[in-house]
């Protein structure tokens, strides 16, 4: 892509007989589709065998704005599962129910280290911060943890859907299976912080919890609801 960008920038300087300068010239739509066109190298993610199968043609971008402006293009109706995506939302449901004071009792606000033994915890023996997987494990098992699984997975879709504002929001129960099935790392560092007492003491069964973590991975959007639902959050940073 940078390559075709550079291309485009020197025909425009013979063009128009001007020096380098990204300011004087715009990329059109159908130089923007040139610089596309050929990227089709990479893959889809396959550390979850059921993500593997999905088509890598794929493509599809939606936009909305904190006052709720919209655009769409492409694949954009197609729903997908979360994955990591959901630690931003979970940790905000968490936060926004608990106080983030309360979250962070148990989960630290510091740059990630690394992911195993002394590495995986910070030097308060608690997970580095919410947006690594032994964060989100811990945030996931504060959420309405006195509940049962099943209204416990209620209550979050419910919520999934307030963020979205009525968007799709879905679950997706074989890409649920196939996490389950080859969990191996985060059982292990689960059972790490549970050694290390990181859990809350209501965390009596730990596949129960690692259950309800990769539900919430689980959980299926489009382009167009992830984009509602970043606008949602965008609004509330915004406004305090």
């Amino acid at each position: 892509m940078m390559e075709k960008i550079r291309e485009i920038e020197q025909i425009k300087e013979e063009q128009f007989k001007e020096a380098r300068d990204p300011k004087h010239w715009k990329l059109g739509k159908a130089d923007f589709q040139k610089c596309i066109a050929e990227m089709t190298d990479g893959k889809v993610a396959d550390y979850i065998p059921q993500l593997s199968r999905f088509d890598p043609n794929y493509w599809g971008v939606s936009i909305c704005t904190v006052d709720g402006q919209r655009a769409s293009w492409g694949d954009s109706k197609i729903p997908f599962c979360v994955q990591s995506v959901s630690k931003a939302f979970n940790y905000s449901i968490a936060a926004s129910d608990l106080g983030a004071d309360m979250v962070h009792q148990y989960v630290g606000q510091e740059p990630s280290g690394r992911l195993f033994n002394d590495i995986c915890l910070d030097s308060n023996n608690k997970p580095h911060n919410p947006m690594v997987n032994s964060g989100a494990i811990i945030v996931s098992s504060l959420i309405k943890n006195t509940w049962n699984t099943a209204d416990r997975f209620d209550h979050m879709l419910t919520e999934y859907r307030k963020i979205a504002g009525g968007e799709y929001v879905g679950f997706n129960n074989a890409v649920f299976l196939s996490e389950r099935a080859t969990a191996d790392r985060n059982y292990a560092l689960s059972y790490y912080m549970k050694e290390n007492k990181c859990f809350p003491e209501e965390t009596k069964n730990l596949s129960e919890a690692l259950d309800f973590y990769f539900q919430l991975c689980s959980m299926e959007v489009t382009c167009e609801t992830a984009a509602v639902m970043a606008a949602t959050l965008g609004f509330y940073f915004k406004t305090v």
